[in-house]
């Protein structure tokens, strides 16, 4: 008997109950089983508004060969919910819609969902349904919600010249960690320098102390999640704050030592490595000067991090500042549907 045949053997049905049962081993909660998902809105969320995010997973763009399947449903939970995080919003439920090759193994299915509901027990994530369908590869669509006051949402509008733009990462490590997974060939064993790079792809992490701190504490910050590459991420702050740009100071605080070492070793260009790397799910913020030390002090005291890796200015460009010299940063990160 094979121990681990293809999901076309099961069906639908049959699958739906498999995730029911796991979820309720990790979670001691069962799905709904209805035509619509419900959510109970405790009296505290009355004056809140519900904040969505919905980024899918595609196994040809997404995912690493050296990827697990465990690894690949835990991400598709982070990606998802790093978007409500730099907004202030704690995730409080998740609905995900999987779309399965039909001759996807029974184990790898069960390492998916394991994966996805392990990060949602490790976020206190209710996970309340979703939709099955066949596809011709490997797609996971998850939505997560939160709630928030309005008041109280790290929104991308409010920058203004002189304010100073930070990060609670240092960059770099993604960049890293794809090229040693897509471009070298080698086991990776022979890249035991830089383990946490490969780990940045294949393990993302992400922090939740910054973004509650400074929502808490008034400090009016404009905020976003760098997902498609730092680079790209600057240029989507800059269309909701026209007029203005930045300079970015090249550096320790930016870039992680790791990534000195990398480039140093297989002679990569740094630029592109740390503004193009995407994936690092890291929260830029920019806030006001008078406000910085305050802010650093609370975060420090939480156990959070941040680093001053620029400012902001009064010309529509990005400028790096590097070994004492200026130049224009050109490429705007990862794209889809661009060659």
């Amino acid at each position: 008997m094979n121990s681990n045949p293809p999901i076309e053997n099961f069906g639908e049905i049959k699958l739906i109950n498999l995730i029911e049962e796991l979820v309720l081993k990790k979670t001691g909660k069962g799905l709904i089983r209805d035509d619509a998902f419900f959510f109970k809105l405790k009296e505290e969320y009355s004056d809140q508004l519900m904040i969505l995010n919905s980024d899918m997973l595609v196994s040809t763009t997404d995912v690493p060969s050296q990827m697990s399947f465990y690894q690949i449903g835990r991400k598709s939970v982070i990606i998802n919910m790093s978007d409500l995080i730099v907004k202030s919003v704690r995730p409080k439920g998740i609905i995900i819609s999987l779309g399965l090759p039909r001759l996807f193994r029974k184990k790898n299915f069960i390492e998916v969902i394991s994966g996805i509901i392990d990060c949602c027990v490790e976020f206190n994530l209710d996970y309340i349904g979703g939709d099955i369908n066949e596809t011709k590869e490997l797609i996971i669509n998850p939505t997560v919600f939160g709630f928030k006051h309005p008041s109280a949402i790290l929104y991308r509008k409010g920058i203004k010249s002189g304010d100073i733009l930070c990060s609670n990462k240092r960059f770099g490590l993604t960049g890293v960690g794809f090229d040693i997974l897509l471009n070298r060939k080698s086991d990776n064993k022979y890249f035991e320098n830089y383990k946490r790079s490969i780990r940045s792809v294949l393990e993302p992490e992400i922090s939740e102390v910054e973004a509650f701190i400074l929502s808490e504490k008034k400090i009016i910050v404009s905020s976003i999640d760098s997902s498609d590459g730092l680079s790209k991420s600057l240029r989507d702050l800059l269309i909701s704050n026209p007029n203005l740009g930045f300079e970015i100071f090249f550096n320790d605080d930016l870039i992680d030592s790791e990534v000195f070492q990398y480039i140093e070793d297989f002679s990569v260009p740094l630029e592109d490595i740390v503004l193009n790397g995407g994936e690092e799910y890291s929260h830029l913020f920019v806030i006001d000067p008078k406000d910085f030390i305050e802010a650093q002090n609370e975060i420090k005291a939480k156990g959070g991090q941040f680093f001053r890796i620029g400012k902001v200015i009064s010309e529509e460009k990005i400028y790096i500042l590097k070994d004492g010299k200026v130049s224009v940063a050109k490429n705007y990160g990862f794209e889809h549907f661009m060659k």
